[in-house]
């Protein structure tokens, strides 16, 4: 029989409805991991050497963060598995992450235009977060601002960079920013349990960071010279609840392999 965990009930965190409590935090950590392994998959294959090992740290600091979010689900859930557990050894539907994550790489103009479109909500919802009622998340929250800020910086830079660049760099990113804006809206589509945390005191209203988040990338789009897609933004939504595309099956299957084939296994 699995180990039950005494919960820490000083936190609100722990006194809130478990079950939404513990999805919303997968939420958090599965959303930095699929994207952190996609990110590593450029390791050894970047455009240039400076940016391949850019690319590598900021999947690091992703991972750096999942490992944070799904070690305090996994405290919240107090079925004892660990980060590694529900990073390793979760199937597909359990998994939480917004559809544009799971989106294989494509080309360097998806990839950085995946990144910006990420960051900027990443940074809004990590700000909101630092305001906790629940001390564990304000800390992890406001640790991983620090270094989500940087990734924005960066990929923002390179928005504008290869929007406003050459007639080829232009198109791409266009043409990246079409293929993505339909799955954009997930980002701030909320559910009971978003409602749930909300009402809590523990997480923002995801809705209430659309705001921000379209004034720096309007903002951002014109300094590049790029079109705001005329689509409409919410078109892909289910993986926030377990419905997800093909591709986060052979993400996972790379992925989980090794804990799938040796249960146990440790470096």
């Amino acid at each position: 029989m699995a180990e039950v965990i005494a919960l820490d009930t000083a936190d609100p965190l722990f006194a809130a409805d478990r079950a939404a409590a513990f999805d919303w935090l997968c939420r958090l950590g599965d959303a930095t991991l699929i994207l952190g392994h996609r990110l590593s998959e450029w390791c050894g294959k970047g455009p240039a050497l400076e940016e391949d090992i850019a690319l590598a740290n900021v999947s690091l600091d992703l991972i750096g963060h999942t490992e944070m979010w799904l070690a305090l689900a996994g405290e919240v859930e107090g079925k004892s598995r660990s980060a590694d557990d529900l990073a390793f050894l979760r199937d597909a539907m359990k998994f939480r992450n917004p559809l544009l994550v799971e989106l294989p790489n494509r080309d360097m103009a998806l990839t950085t235009m995946r990144q910006f479109l990420f960051d900027a909500w990443h940074y809004e919802m990590l700000d909101a977060l630092t305001d906790s009622r629940s001390a564990r998340v304000a800390e992890i929250a406001a640790k991983a601002l620090k270094e989500v800020s940087y990734h924005l910086e960066r990929s923002q830079d390179l928005v504008i960079r290869l929007g406003d660049g050459t007639k080829e760099s232009h198109a791409r990113m266009q043409d990246a920013l079409e293929r993505l804006w339909p799955y954009s809206g997930e980002l701030f589509a909320a559910d009971h349990v978003d409602e749930a945390m909300a009402e809590a005191g523990l997480g923002p209203d995801p809705a209430h960071l659309r705001a921000p988040w379209r004034a720096l990338v309007e903002a951002t789009l014109a300094e590049a010279t790029l079109a705001l897609p005329e689509t409409s933004a919410d078109v892909h939504h289910g993986g926030k609840t377990g419905r997800h595309t093909e591709h986060l099956g052979f993400l996972l299957a790379e992925m989980q392999f090794l804990q799938r084939a040796y249960p146990g296994a440790e470096w």
